[in-house]
């Protein structure tokens, strides 16, 4: 068996089994199976999709930065999926907002998006994500050619914009956001050495 046979029958199933964990916990967690969601259980579920969100955002951009400083190619076949994960968490996340918190009262929802700021912010990050899935099919990047690429380097706004959201919703204790911002800062500052690095 060779790599890419490898990659696509192996290694893909077991990286999409495992990506799915974190949501079969929740799942697990609601029915108290595994464990409990705690005195808030909507706060918790929502919470946990976020969290899961934007780690995979940050698990997507490091992709490229682990290739190139590793010279394992093969990584960029797993960027796909992971972005995909990054967004069906993200989505899950809004999700339980609209209908579980909200209980989709679009007074209420639209008050929110307009007046509050990290709910800005994330509805933002959400609908560039949105858009990026439903342009990450190869079809799509031959029809768009040069302009995919432009459209999907809005993962570095989305990574800005998810990590913003974080920190503006806990106010007070920072210390996990700061953990998530130091990473974003570390792979997007990688990017820019390496860019002027090749310009010189």
């Amino acid at each position: 068996m060779n790599t890419l046979t490898q990659i696509r029958f192996v290694w893909k199933p077991l990286v999409f089994l495992a990506c799915l964990i974190p949501a079969v916990l929740v799942v697990t967690d609601a029915f108290e199976i595994t464990g409990r969601l705690g005195a808030n259980p909507i706060e918790a579920i929502q919470d946990r999709f976020g969290y899961w969100g934007l780690r995979f955002i940050l698990i997507a951009l490091a992709v490229t930065p682990l290739r190139q400083l590793t010279g394992w190619n093969w990584l960029t076949r797993f960027r796909r999926m992971l972005g995909l994960f990054a967004f069906f968490y993200v989505f899950m996340h809004f999700l339980v907002w609209l209908i579980l918190d909200q209980r989709l009262l679009m007074s209420a929802i639209l008050e929110d998006i307009v007046e509050r700021p990290f709910i800005t912010f994330g509805f933002a990050a959400l609908l560039l994500l949105l858009t990026m899935t439903l342009t990450s099919t190869l079809a799509m990047r031959r029809r768009l050619g040069r302009r995919w690429q432009q459209l999907h380097n809005g993962i570095y706004v989305v990574g800005i914009l998810g990590v913003w959201h974080y920190w503006w919703q806990v106010k007070l204790d920072v210390r996990e956001p700061l953990i998530y911002a130091s990473i974003l800062a570390a792979l997007l500052s990688y990017r820019l050495w390496r860019r002027f690095r090749i310009s010189r």
